[in-house]
């Protein structure tokens, strides 16, 4: 094809028939079973291998107080959850931290602040493990003394 051709095909000003030699005759349009896509069953998905092994965290970033709800379905089924109220007005995140107080007294976990507005909620048997500088220089990795 000339390079005329390809600008006027490019362009939309004349039908591009140069790429109808790339199909392979053994998909012909009449074999299409109209199933959906469907994924080689020795092949995990990521989310179903996490779930089944309780690695997964849920984050959620409510607009307003209706959001809750996604938060204690997903702390209800054990699943840790990043709450980021930094788009809520003050008023609707206090309510939601309340909510989220509520839910971790009733299920026995904890809540943890994170930054400013953004809070880890943690299910009863989740363990938290404190990044704290100062613990990680008294094992003696880096000293040199």
């Amino acid at each position: 094809m000339g390079s005329v051709r390809k600008a006027s095909a490019w362009l939309g000003l004349v039908d591009d028939n140069d790429d109808e030699r790339y199909y392979d005759d053994d998909y012909s349009e009449g074999t299409d079973s109209g199933d959906a896509w469907v994924t080689d069953p020795r092949v995990k998905v990521a989310t179903d291998s996490a779930e089944e092994r309780g690695r997964r965290i849920g984050t959620v970033t409510p607009d307003s107080f209706r959001d809750a709800r996604a938060i204690g379905e997903l702390f209800r089924e054990g699943v840790p959850v990043i709450m980021n109220l930094t788009a809520m007005e003050p008023a609707d995140a206090k309510r939601v931290v309340d909510f989220a107080a509520g839910l971790i007294f009733g299920l026995r976990g904890s809540i943890d602040r994170v930054s400013n507005r953004v809070f880890l909620l943690t299910p009863a048997n989740t363990e938290i493990i404190n990044g704290d500088p100062a613990a990680r220089r008294s094992d003696g990795f880096f000293n040199q003394s």
